[in-house]
């Protein structure tokens, strides 16, 4: 049964600007009808993940967040309304729009009485479904922006202000609501200065913990013999020097939460009473027969792959499986590249207030630099070189010779000569950027021939991605030559 209905327009309306791409999931056995599916989504501008049965899709939905779920009503494990009601317990939030070709109206009501967004029998036209799935986008938009102005805007700590744009960091905004209020044990991965502390102290703001203590021990700070006295506390003559009962960190985060940063660095000894702590919510202070109970959530953060020092025998196994319980991965600065503007200009207003010039911002070729460096020390490195670069300039806009120079030298050869060729008239950063981009792109599909798998993979994007900037730059190949897979 054909799933398209004849229709001359499909994916004429891919240049509104009132329309939203989105991530979709697609879930139908036929292999035909899918990748016809597939291909039509692609062309109007979505991100599609593609899938052939119930347990497939599940697992896709655990390892990445999507924008809509649509899945046809008979799969060969199972069926559409199974994996409806998955997604409507574990993902409320994601619209589900069921299709069929053999479809009732008790299967359509059935669907709709479940929580399916809508219910779209087949034969249908391209608009139709893009019809639905603009409707169930935006309507996630909306939902998503409501949760934003619910929060409170007094916080510093609001992740309104932890900028990302990136589907990476969209990522872990959805993780960091759905745990925050939970009681389950957080573990926090990412490189040095990637932001381990402020997505912990996120966490607890959105949390009903947020009125109680926040507390932060940075454990590869601290030396190892003083380290089990600092968290929980000890007695008057525990050791040398202790002349007085303290209260430990685990005492002073009580009914709050309290960041474990560097936990990899912890002794073997001290990994077994947080391995405690964790378990049965008790510890004693050095010193002491006492046992205190703790009312602590606790986060913990590594820059290091905490399965690897279990492997190499430096980090207990029974702990890491405690620990491990949810994991939110931080993606380093060179991953996001296109977060990289925003961070800028996000570091450079908080800078520029506390100076006495008259600035206005960075040049295009500061940020063309900024977006070509590699960043080895992540947004920490990111906002000290801002902050240099704001107290150095003696111009009106931030400029290359401002920043660091191995961040300025990263903007030398081409990508700067399209820079500097380019009109000045550009008005935003978008704008600006889009005249490399394209010829970058230009460049690499002829370098491959042609072939979008292969240019692709030369520009590490996956090929939607491709598609959707050939699209958007209008990037047609020359009268004879023919577009490859």
């Amino acid at each position: 049964m054909p799933i398209l209905a004849a229709s001359s327009g499909e994916a004429q309306n891919v240049d509104n600007p009132t329309e939203l791409a989105g991530r979709i999931l697609v879930v139908d056995d036929d292999h035909i009808v899918l990748n016809t599916l597939v291909r039509m989504l692609e062309l109007a501008g979505h991100t599609v993940i593609a899938t052939d049965s119930m347990v497939a899709a599940l697992q896709e939905l655990e390892r990445s967040p999507v924008d809509v779920v649509v899945v046809d009503l008979r799969l060969r494990d199972g069926d559409g309304l199974s994996v409806l009601r998955a997604v409507r317990q574990r993902w409320p939030d994601v619209p589900v729009i069921v299709i069929s070709g053999y479809g009732t109206i008790e299967s359509a009501v059935q669907a709709m009485k479940i929580g399916a967004f809508d219910y779209v029998p087949k034969p249908f036209r391209a608009e139709r479904l893009e019809h639905v799935l603009q409707e169930a986008i935006q309507q996630r938009a909306r939902e998503r922006a409501a949760r934003t102005l619910a929060r409170r805007p007094d916080n510093a700590c609001n992740p309104c202000n932890v900028v990302g744009e990136t589907y990476q960091m969209q990522r872990v905004f959805d993780l960091v609501e759905a745990v925050a209020d939970s009681t389950a044990t957080l573990l926090i991965h990412g490189e040095t200065g990637t932001g381990k502390s402020l997505i912990a102290r996120v966490v607890h703001q959105l949390s009903q913990r947020r009125d109680r203590p926040f507390v932060e021990v940075s454990c590869g700070a601290i030396p190892e013999t003083l380290l089990a006295s600092e968290l929980f506390g000890h007695t008057r003559g525990a050791f040398t020097g202790a002349v007085r009962d303290k209260d430990g960190k685990f005492r002073a985060a009580e009914g709050g939460t309290i960041l474990l940063d560097e936990i990899a660095c912890a002794s073997p000894g001290l990994q077994m009473k947080l391995l405690r702590v964790l378990q049965e919510k008790q510890f004693e202070p050095l010193g002491s027969n006492r046992t205190l109970t703790a009312d602590v959530r606790v986060i913990l953060a590594t820059n290091v792959a905490l399965q690897e020092e279990v492997k190499a025998g430096r980090f207990r196994e029974d702990l890491y499986y405690r620990v491990n319980v949810v994991n939110i991965e931080l993606p380093p600065l060179r991953e996001r590249l296109s977060d990289i503007p925003l961070l800028a200009e996000h570091f450079f207003r908080l800078y520029a207030q506390r100076s006495t010039k008259p600035l206005c911002g960075f040049t295009e070729e500061a940020l063309e630099c900024m977006q070509r460096y590699n960043w080895p020390g992540n947004i920490r490195e990111l906002a000290n070189s801002v902050e240099r670069a704001v107290v150095l300039t003696r111009h009106e806009a931030i400029r290359p010779e401002d920043l660091p120079p191995q961040i300025a030298g990263a903007g030398n050869g081409r990508g700067a000569a399209f820079v500097a060729a380019r009109p000045r008239s550009k008005s935003t950063l978008k704008e600006a950027l889009a005249d490399p981009e394209r010829q970058i792109l230009v460049d690499a599909l002829e370098a491959n021939g042609w072939n979008r798998s292969r240019t692709a993979a030369s520009l590490s994007i996956n090929r939607t991605t491709l598609y959707k900037k050939m699209k958007r730059f209008r990037i047609r190949p020359p009268a004879g030559e023919m577009v490859g897979n």
